[in-house]
């Protein structure tokens, strides 16, 4: 069934929803007009795959424009670098090992308060379009939206099953251009305003596909390892041992074999995204509603492309936690701006809900950016933050993973489990002066002093974030053989 002929049914089908929804905290007349919110998330899309990062080759003209009339966070990162547990903090404002959300295969809870939820609840006329990816069997409408469009799992880059609000059948199209196709759709059609778009994109999560116009787009470009790709004596063992699995830079490249494809089809699944990007500015602009819509882009996670011998995210090296994030909203953001302070994924959800004009999520651990935004100084904003990740069992390659990122500092820990002893080297780096990380300096007696300073640190965060006591999964050995599940 094509796209258009799918969508007409299921709005048929989805009668009431899409009317918006009333509410007691409308604002009064005369009250200031909130925003209409688009919020759009990638999936493995890490914080230099954007031309106006300085990307050497990847030009993403529609993306720039967001960070040339907006706000461009060039220290933006996750607290968890896997898909789920990153996309509940995203909603929530939480860290993990309060959300529950800490694998890829765990549901949101619906309880659990979020900035969809918190809109719906003011009166937003909201829908989520594209990859959830939490829940893996689930594609039903969640908490929170009046409008959804969805699937189960990853999805396909090409022919995906959807749910269109209850109805389910394979739409024919290439992903990125199908999932902008159901989003300019309800752009343009007529809303009660204020309203909330969510549009989940797959790319550029692998294995990647790009889109026909894009599959030779870069045949001729010269790919060469990273220059970290056989640095290994200061990394921790564990890295060593996996460099021929699927997280490794001599494994199968997930069964491309060929590096060089590798990187090519990871970077052209982005122009899809860009372009898609470039619609939607589009329908907001036919519309009426660009400068009066706060929109939100971001990357659920970073990604590896070979640096220190490695594939994939988990880890704390910043190629696999740092992502892009760029705000738009001319109300608020008198002019455009490059913002150096280190803003989480956890600072997403209150953002919005203040921009809003709405009360606070309650007791979350991510705060609002929007005086950064507005002013590009906070006087008190953080100097420091957490990053978790919990080893897991259907993927064994990188063990559990909790560390501190400061301005200027980054200490990681790999601690096995409750009564076990910690077989694996931990890293120290002065991230202000060595940002590829080259320089492991946690044997150095010369900084045996900050180390001291980092570990105390990371202790206080747990205990200020109520990650105590430390519930992480037991790390054995890790185990070599590849694994039969699709690639998370």
């Amino acid at each position: 069934m094509i796209r258009r002929e799918f969508l007409q049914s299921s709005l048929a089908a989805a009668g009431s929803t899409l009317l918006p929804s009333c509410s007691d905290s409308e604002p009064e007349q005369g009250a200031a007009k909130r925003p209409n919110v688009v919020f759009i998330l990638t999936d493995d899309q890490r914080w230099d795959c954007l031309s106006a990062a300085g990307h050497p080759f990847l030009k993403t003209p529609n993306l720039d424009r967001l960070a040339n009339e907006g706000v461009r966070f060039a220290n933006a990162f996750v607290t968890t670098s896997l898909c789920s547990p990153s996309r509940a903090s995203f909603l929530s404002g939480l860290y993990a090992h309060s959300h529950g959300v800490k694998n890829n295969f765990t549901e949101y809870p619906a309880d659990l308060a979020s900035f969809p939820v918190a809109l719906q609840d003011a009166g937003y006329e909201t829908a989520y379009i594209g990859k959830w990816h939490m829940g893996e069997d689930n594609d039903e409408k969640r908490p929170g939206f009046d409008y959804w469009i969805s699937h189960k799992g990853q999805g396909q880059y090409w022919d995906t099953t959807f749910n269109v609000n209850g109805e389910r059948g394979e739409v024919k199209g290439y992903y990125s251009n199908v999932v902008t196709d159901f989003a300019v759709d309800w752009l343009e059609q007529k809303h009660e305003e204020p309203f909330l778009l969510c549009l989940g994109h797959k790319a550029p999560h692998g294995v990647w596909i790009p889109d026909t116009p894009n599959e030779h787009v870069y045949d001729d470009l010269e790919v060469t390892e990273p220059e970290t790709g056989r640095l290994l004596e200061p990394l921790p063992d564990w890295v060593g041992e996996r460099i021929e699995t699927w997280h490794g830079i001599d494994g199968n490249l997930y069964g491309l074999e060929d590096f060089g494809k590798f990187i090519r089809n990871y970077h052209a699944t982005i122009l899809s995204v860009d372009d898609s990007v470039g619609r939607i500015y589009d329908a907001l602009e036919r519309t009426g509603k660009l400068d009066e819509t706060l929109i939100v882009f971001a990357g659920d996670n970073g990604f590896l492309l070979g640096e220190h011998a490695s594939i994939d995210k988990r880890t704390m090296w910043e190629e696999s936690i740092r992502v892009p994030l760029l705000v738009r909203y001319p109300p608020l953001i008198d002019q455009p701006r490059v913002i150096e302070q280190q803003v989480l994924n956890l600072d997403v959800a209150p953002s919005i809900v203040d921009i809003c004009g709405l009360p606070p999520l309650g007791d979350i651990h991510g705060r609002s950016f929007k005086q950064l935004v507005s002013t590009g100084e906070d006087p008190g904003w953080r100097k420091s933050w957490l990053y978790e990740y919990n080893f897991e069992t259907q993927f064994p390659y990188t063990p559990n993973v909790r560390g501190v990122r400061t301005d200027e500092w980054k200490y990681v820990h790999y601690p096995n489990g409750e009564g076990r002893p910690n077989t694996h080297k931990a890293e120290l780096y002065r991230v202000a002066d060595d940002p590829l990380e080259k320089r492991n300096l946690i044997n150095d007696p010369a900084h045996a002093d900050k180390l001291a300073e980092l570990q105390a640190e990371l202790e206080r965060l747990k205990r200020e974030t109520g990650a105590l006591p430390d519930e992480m999964p037991v790390d054995p050995e890790l185990r070599m053989e590849l694994p039969d599940k699709d690639i998370r």
